[in-house]
């Protein structure tokens, strides 16, 4: 998705072991291990006159991450894909050297009745190494992801590694990122389960850290790397994300994220210009922001 208007500098605050915020990037933590970006969808209610339409619009240097909790989008890329997300699917969209594509909401969801659209569209930055390499799109459903429940707590990894598990979505650095829902209280100790810096976003209820109440809509990042004990409150959902940060400082420019600079600045002359790579199925346009 295109993050127009959407990287803010949320006010942020340290209650010890932990610095919360509304979003990533924020003023005190600008990456958390290789995700760079965070967009929180909705919920929002769509339909019959309002829909989800996100006109073509480019990316270069990461993998984007769509993972829906209602609702579903079409998908459709400068690759030639088309592919439908549905809740706890995975849509994993590498753009390397450069990718466009739209995500709309489906005709069959187009039918005049109200429905409610919730998800998450993250960034992942790139290795260095790796930041031009050919784009490419994988759709993973939901059933092929690990899944396990402990003590009426219930556990998918959505990506990466932990837990002694690893899920298919095909990243390029160590990471995880990790969907927890629990019925009642669950003491949650990721020692030792997940390596690298750990975000916790709170998407419905609530958790207890260093003896503070933390509601849903925040995101706690942990000040001590692989070590992380939370409580969380009956009826909570939450997602674990993280991994090993990178070496090289990563630059964000709308939907272009790269290690180099002058990278970026090109990418906008392309697209500017349109010799970006673009989708033969869809003439729509989002111009670069500022003109």
């Amino acid at each position: 998705m295109s993050n127009i208007g959407l990287i803010i500098a949320e006010r942020s605050r340290d209650i010890g072991d932990f610095l919360v915020g509304r979003l990533i990037p924020f003023r005190k933590k600008r990456m958390i291990g290789p995700f760079i970006f965070i967009d929180h969808m909705g919920p929002t209610k769509l339909g019959p006159d309002q829909y989800m339409d996100v006109d073509q619009h480019p990316h270069i240097g990461l993998s984007t991450l769509t993972f829906m909790l209602e609702g579903e989008l079409m998908h459709e890329d400068s690759l030639g894909t088309k592919q439908l997300i549905k809740p706890g699917s995975v849509n994993w969209m590498t753009a390397g050297s450069g990718v466009s594509h739209t995500e709309r909401t489906p005709q069959e969801l187009r039918n005049g009745k109200e429905f409610t659209a919730h998800g998450y569209q993250i960034w992942v930055a790139m290795p260095k190494s790796q930041e031009e390499i050919a784009p490419s799109f994988h759709h993973i459903p939901n059933k092929d992801l690990p899944q396990w429940e402990e003590a009426g707590t219930s556990f998918t990894l959505v990506a990466g590694e932990g837990y002694g598990r690893k899920s298919p979505v095909p990243v390029f650095s160590p990471l995880f990122m990790v969907e927890i829902k629990n019925r009642g209280f669950y003491a949650l100790d990721i020692a030792g389960q997940l390596k690298g810096e750990i975000g916790i976003c709170i998407v419905e209820g609530r958790i207890k850290a260093c003896d503070e109440l933390v509601t849903k809509g925040n995101i706690l990042v942990s000040k001590v790397e692989d070590v992380c004990k939370i409580e969380l409150q009956p009826n909570s959902h939450i997602l674990l994300f993280g991994g090993e940060p990178f070496e090289e400082e990563r630059h964000i420019y709308w939907n272009f994220v790269s290690s180099s600079k002058e990278r970026i600045e090109n990418a906008k002359k392309e697209w500017q210009n349109k010799t970006f790579p673009m989708m033969k199925t869809d003439s729509s346009y989002v111009p670069l922001p500022g003109l």
